[in-house]
């Protein structure tokens, strides 16, 4: 790989929050802006350092649509280098191999595809419903829809569900170009609408779900009804939460995915209080959401839009977009709960 160094973008992979989502953003914006880059102490400060295999599968879809030269995509590396070529629409399959997450995937692979001069169909394989993931329902209702708003075309369908352990899961994304986003602003997000609550199951007995929507209710105070949705197409067992705040302007969904050795009612616990967050702050955007907005916001017309107390994984990947692109981001407190985050793009079309 012969790369002037002073060409290439040098990053810290334990730099703030340390995860995953600096190796993500990374490899969206090299493949968009064509500029290489070097990672260094991946994920330094985790349990298992280093490349686990739903990384490796990012850095082996953004090779894909781009012809990159990749040295270190091996498992457990903590070092990688990756030059990107020129990106190739088209028709793409990815399967993790393992239950590792297809959103982080389609994460690293939407902007760099949406802003291409043609469409492409996406299908990934892996796991829909992850903790520690934004899954399916989030996907498409709450980020799709917000996307949209900036003048993106895009439709995910969740073909089957897959669930951590056993992972199977399929998603089917369809991209239209798109030759610029708009700006974006989302400062209030209305009145509410409607909160609703909704139990999966995989292979599991439905008091699982009975225990889970009992405590929802209780402490969102909702009525005595939710959706318990049985899923037959799943490779194992699984279960999740799902908990939809339906706004004038904006829709949040909430999840907890349910582990072995966790109690039916700690999951929905954590659900319930996530949720109870988000309607106690007011600001629109909930802390999920603002991470994914920031690439789209930055690589096209910037905006602005407010959102809870700002996370560490926030922050650091706004350091690590400014890596790559010349985009401002300004922070203001609002009030104690609530902070407005501005993206200005310095030089357009870069």
């Amino acid at each position: 790989m012969d790369v002037k160094d002073d060409m290439v973008v040098h990053i810290d992979g334990s730099q703030g929050e340390g995860g995953g989502q600096v190796l993500r953003t990374s490899l969206a914006l090299s493949v968009l802006t064509g500029k290489p880059f070097v990672m260094e102490r991946i994920r330094a400060g985790r349990k298992k350092p280093g490349l686990a295999r739903q990384h490796m599968m990012c850095v082996e879809a953004a090779a894909a649509i781009s012809g990159a030269e990749v040295e270190g995509n091996g498992l457990g590396s903590q070092s990688l280098r990756f030059q990107p070529g020129t990106v190739q629409p088209g028709d793409f399959h990815f399967d993790i191999g393992t239950a590792g997450s297809t959103t982080l995937v389609l994460q690293t692979l939407l902007m760099p595809l949406l802003l291409a001069d043609e469409g492409s169909l996406l299908t990934i394989e892996g796991g829909t419903h992850n903790p520690m993931a934004p899954p399916f329902e989030f996907i498409r209702d709450t980020f799709l829809p917000q996307l949209r708003a900036m003048g993106a075309r895009v439709e995910v369908t969740c073909e089957r569900p897959g669930f951590y352990p056993a992972g199977g899961g399929r998603l089917s994304v369809e991209i239209t170009p798109a030759r610029a986003l708009k700006a974006y602003e989302m400062l209030d997000r209305g009145a509410l609408i409607r909160v609703t609550a909704a139990s999966l199951l995989s292979l599991l007995p439905d008091v699982i779900a009975e225990r889970e929507l009992a405590v929802v209710r209780r402490k969102l105070k909702l009525p005595e009804d939710g959706q318990i949705t049985r899923i037959d197409t799943a490779k194992g067992p699984g279960n999740a939460v799902l908990i939809t705040i339906e706004h004038e302007h904006i829709v949040e969904v909430v999840t907890a995915v349910g582990e072995k050795s966790v109690s039916a009612e700690r999951v929905a616990t954590g659900a319930a209080r996530e949720a109870q967050g988000y309607l106690q702050h007011g600001a629109p955007v909930g802390e999920h959401l603002a991470d994914q907005l920031l690439l789209p916001m930055a690589v096209g017309g910037g905006g602005r839009f407010r959102t809870g107390p700002l996370t560490e994984h926030t922050r650091t990947n706004m350091r690590t977009i400014e890596a790559f692109v010349d985009a401002k981001f300004e922070t203001t407190q609002v009030d104690a709960h609530v902070w407005e985050i501005a993206v200005t793009r310095m030089q357009a079309g870069k």
